[in-house]
């Protein structure tokens, strides 16, 4: 049945660029929502920069120009960067509009008037007495109470990682003046969310269902155990936001008014659209109307969304989310994203050096679950996945073929001619990849993806359409083999086009289509079917990219400890990894036939899970082509298990068995490693079967 969708992606704050840890979640989003709209169904993706709070107000201050000219040129910014990277919302906005306060004020009203929902109360907080102004507690730093490091935030230490209340910091001073605040009392509004229809409401609707994740579902059962509190939705002027009605000087909360956003910025689309807004909005319409409305955060903004918003939705009349779905934080090179860490990289930069967008569209998708694990993107192997992937696999077919189909045949399709295994693998993926697409589970559906541009590269490979043409009485032969590996290029196009939307549409332009829907999958183009001449449609990343990459952020990939200075010229790698590593010397020599006793064997990843009790340790059963193979890694720290499955990698096949605490090990696989710099397995090129040897 048509699903009738609206999508958000989490609101930027407008107060900062937009960088690499932000776009995994919109590319995320963008995927979903691209493959549901090739599905047929009806998908409205909205989202606004988040413009409100002291943070917005201080830095205007500070440029001297007033919060409305900040935000118009920051979400100028944010826009340009998003649709670099081919983000495709429907309508991008600001939460500073008409259409979000008048919601934000219904909202208000009727959790004030009728259902009861809003209280007052004195509250004392930090006041900056020179700059007239309430601190919020990232305003507020001093020395931790807990182990006395100093310039420390007034929430949390970063040294000891504990949690306290500003007015628990020792020699506080405001980080606006410098100087000491004084504590001030001052009445505040709140949301009653400790009310007993909150909280039963809460636990079935995030207890029941499949709204959120298992290990959201959890983490909400731990804050239901310890008691949900009375959220504070005001703050005092001097604020930038909106004014709460019938109370002078004060205003509502940012957080209150962001999520808000999503629903002015989705009345916008609908005004200008003609669009129902209440039938995706309004409680008592939507569930007879089949819409759902779904929510793409951040794994730290979860207590927002599954707990104050969808309580405010339902006490005020609005439908409640159908799905909250949470994900990871970006690691670089295994560090969290940090200016401070050295690990922040914004998403400008790599478009100024003219980067590919669908690269890091690609790479994201590679490791992208649907759970709150976080990625790590390591810039070696972002070089290595998109030049043997895409390059490597994918685009691979179509340059060893097209060229004949234009040269030699008018540019003239012939009818297909498949045999196994690709009637099967391919007639049978349409749904599997599907699902995969459906559930999030992007590296599940791109491994699949991948594997059918192995079959496929291995059909141009067996038939070597560039010897068929040198003998002039196969050109029938030729026709066929190009115009069956075409095919075949056609439908792998299909399936990556969610993720690479700007290539699929040169694909379509190359095969002379129609843009591709999902229920075009394994139906052929007919024979006379013309197509345009080949152009090139992807180029390698080149690794001096990656260098410049590095070097354009230098400031903020800075180590946090300088590594020793050398005269010697850096490679790519140790630029890449933002450290130097020191080189292990070579050992000594040894003569051909020494290393012809290491036997080295193509191995395929047939299966990979934890083990149980090991802290470093995955069990790997190993596809040698005519055996299967049990061997312990221990890469645990650096590969999911769910990334190596269908993977080829290079093994010791002769190594004597070893017995261990979980089993024996029967081989060893290989990897390159470095002082500090992670591990990294090694991989087979396009072509390669398991149980071929390596020589």
């Amino acid at each position: 049945m048509p699903r009738r969708l609206l999508v958000t992606s989490a609101l930027p704050y407008a107060n900062g660029s937009i960088h690499f840890g932000h776009l995994v979640e919109y590319i995320q989003t963008d995927i979903w929502v691209r493959f549901q709209k090739m599905q047929g169904h009806e998908v409205h993706y909205v989202c606004a920069d988040d413009t409100h709070g002291t943070a917005i107000m201080l830095r205007a201050e500070a440029e001297g120009i007033t919060p409305q000219q900040l935000i118009a040129r920051v979400g100028a910014e944010h826009k340009r960067d998003f649709d670099g990277f081919l983000v495709g919302f429907d309508h991008y906005g600001s939460t500073d509009d008409a259409a979000t306060r008048a919601i934000a004020y219904d909202i208000y009203g009727k959790l004030r008037d009728h259902a009861k929902l809003v209280t007052t109360r004195n509250v004392e907080q930090f006041y900056d007495p020179v700059k007239s102004l309430f601190l919020p507690d990232r305003f507020i730093k001093g020395e931790c109470p807990n182990c006395h490091a100093k310039d420390q935030y007034g929430d949390s230490c970063e040294v000891c990682g504990s949690t306290y209340a500003p007015t628990d910091l020792i020699n506080p001073y405001s980080t606006v003046s410098g100087a000491a605040p004084i504590r001030k009392t001052s009445e505040h509004y709140f949301f009653a969310l400790s009310d007993p229809r909150c909280r039963a409401f809460l636990e079935d609707w995030t207890q029941s269902g499949d709204r959120l994740q298992p290990e959201a579902r959890n983490k909400i059962r731990e804050w239901f155990d310890h008691g949900l509190h009375d959220w504070d939705i005001s703050r005092d002027a001097p604020y930038f936001g909106f004014e709460i009605p019938d109370a002078p000087g004060k205003y509502f909360y940012v957080w209150l008014d962001a999520p808000i956003g999503y629903l002015g910025s989705f009345r916008n689309l609908c005004d200008g659209k003609g669009i129902d807004f209440a039938a995706f909005t309004d409680a008592a319409r939507a569930g007879a109307e089949g819409t759902e409305m779904v929510h793409f955060i951040g794994k730290d903004i979860l207590y927002f969304h599954a707990l104050f918003w969808p309580a405010m939705l339902q006490f005020s009349g609005y439908r409640p989310p159908t799905h909250v779905f949470a994900h990871g934080f970006l690691t670089v090179n295994g560090e969290k994203m940090s200016k401070s860490r050295g690990t922040f990289i914004t998403a400008q930069s790599y478009l100024d050096l003219g980067l590919n967008p669908e690269w890091l569209r690609y790479y994201y998708a590679a490791k992208l679950g649907n759970g709150l694990d976080d990625i790590d993107l390591n810039l070696e192997d972002f070089t290595a996945r998109v030049n043997s992937d895409l390059v490597g696999k994918y685009v691979n077919i179509a340059s060893r073929c097209a060229g004949f189909i234009a040269k030699r045949f008018d540019g003239k399709l012939t009818t297909p001619v498949f045999g196994e295994p690709i009637e099967t693998q391919f007639g049978h993926a349409a749904r599997e990849v599907a699902d995969h697409y459906a559930a999030r589970e992007y590296a599940k559906a791109l491994r699949k993806v991948m594997a059918l541009a192995d079959i496929a590269n291995q059909y141009v490979d067996a038939n070597k359409p560039w010897e068929l043409a040198k003998a002039a009485d196969r050109e029938a032969e030729l026709h066929t083999v190009c115009s069956t590996a075409l095919a075949l290029f056609r439908d792998l196009t299909l399936y990556l086009k969610p993720v690479l939307p700007r290539l699929a549409a040169h694909v379509e332009q190359l095969l002379n289509i129609e843009p591709l829907r999902w229920s075009d999958a394994w139906k052929h183009l007919p024979a006379g079917h013309t197509i345009r001449p080949y152009e090139h449609l992807m180029t390698r990343v080149d690794p001096k990219q990656i260098a410049a990459l590095v070097d354009a952020n230098r400031e903020s990939l800075k180590p946090a400890v300088e590594a020793p200075k050398t005269t010697e010229k850096k490679t790519v790698t140790e630029t890449a990894a933002t450290a130097t590593t020191a080189v292990a010397p070579i050992e000594p020599t040894i003569t051909i036939d020494d290393f012809m006793k290491i036997d080295l064997r193509v191995a395929r990843v047939a299966n990979a899970e934890q083990v149980e009790g090991a802290e470093k340790l995955v069990r790997l059963t190993l596809d040698l082509g005519g055996e299967q193979r049990q061997v312990f890694a221990g890469i645990k720290a650096h590969y999911e298990p769910a990334q190596l499955q269908g993977r080829l990698v290079v093994m010791v096949a002769n190594l004597a068995p070893r017995k261990m605490r979980f089993g024996e090990s029967q081989g060893m696989i290989l990897a390159a490693s470095g002082d500090g710099t992670g591990v990294f397995l090694l991989d087979a090129d396009s072509g390669a079967q398991p149980g071929m040897r390596v020589k």
